[in-house]
């Protein structure tokens, strides 16, 4: 099997892994609270699958990032058996769902910034990260073309789809921009190579998603304001509730399987 680059701090790549891992993990379980609760069984089905291709894809990042750690901790063991202060996901995908609107335009400004991070893996001097990216960027390419179009759909559709959509964008904007903050790790694991820093993929974001806002005829809010700290531990209160649901069974019957 092809190995790490050895040029990489092992350290930050590990940090580096779990960011995405984390990413999809969260956001895939928030997604899957709508399974039974969507305004349409069309919707049902669409993000009950959308949560599917996230959390195998969390299996992807974290079993990885357990191999390199080399503590023998798998894919489960870093999901099920780590504290709030461990996980290293934005604070974006840990935001409530609220209305349909606001968890569809979550997921359409956490796809946009994932549908680039995924391009830019794809030439990772990693082959395992090329190859997960591989296999991720498919789904996550249908992610963002079906966020965007109900974006648009909803945007420029009704008085009421579109001011609740603007007040979702409005509520959301203040967390996308630590999906583009570089830190020490970044910066170790784009100069082996591996991912490119968060910042270079910015300018590629804002094009994409000011060319749905402008289609759903929503106004990109001007605030300067951003809230961090999810990629350092620093979470909100919302996360040990997804934490306390999520690991429930775990913790309660340890070790226990099907």
């Amino acid at each position: 099997m092809a190995t790490a680059t050895p040029a990489v701090d092992q350290a930050a790549f590990f940090e580096w892994l779990l960011r995405m891992g984390d990413n999809t993990l969260i956001l895939g379980h928030r997604v899957s609270e709508w399974c039974g609760h969507s305004p349409v069984l069309e919707e049902d089905i669409a993000l009950a699958n959308t949560a599917l291709d996230l959390i195998g894809q969390t299996q992807f990042w974290l079993g990885l990032a357990g191999e390199v750690e080399g503590k023998g901790r798998t894919a489960d063991n870093l999901a099920y058996l780590r504290d709030a202060a461990a996980f290293r996901n934005v604070l974006l995908v840990e935001r409530p769902n609220g209305d349909f609107g606001k968890t569809l335009m979550r997921q359409f400004l956490f796809d946009a910034y994932h549908l680039e991070m995924l391009r830019a893996l794809l030439a990772s001097s990693d082959p395992r990260v090329a190859d997960i990216a591989g296999k991720a960027l498919k789904e996550v390419s249908y992610h963002f073309e079906r966020s965007a179009d109900l974006v648009i759909r909803l945007g420029d559709g009704t008085e009421e789809s579109h001011r609740r959509m603007q007040k979702a964008l409005d509520d959301l904007w203040p967390y996308t921009a630590e999906m583009f903050l570089d830190d020490t790790a970044d910066e170790a694991v784009a100069a082996a190579g591996i991912a490119r820093l968060p910042s270079a993929l910015r300018a590629a974001w804002d094009k994409s998603v000011a060319e749905v806002l402008t289609e759903a005829t929503l106004v990109r809010p001007e605030g300067t304001y951003q809230h961090k700290g999810g990629k350092r531990g620093i979470h909100t209160e919302h996360l040990g509730y997804i934490l306390a649901d999520m690991q429930f069974l775990q913790r309660a019957y340890p070790n226990s399987v099907w």
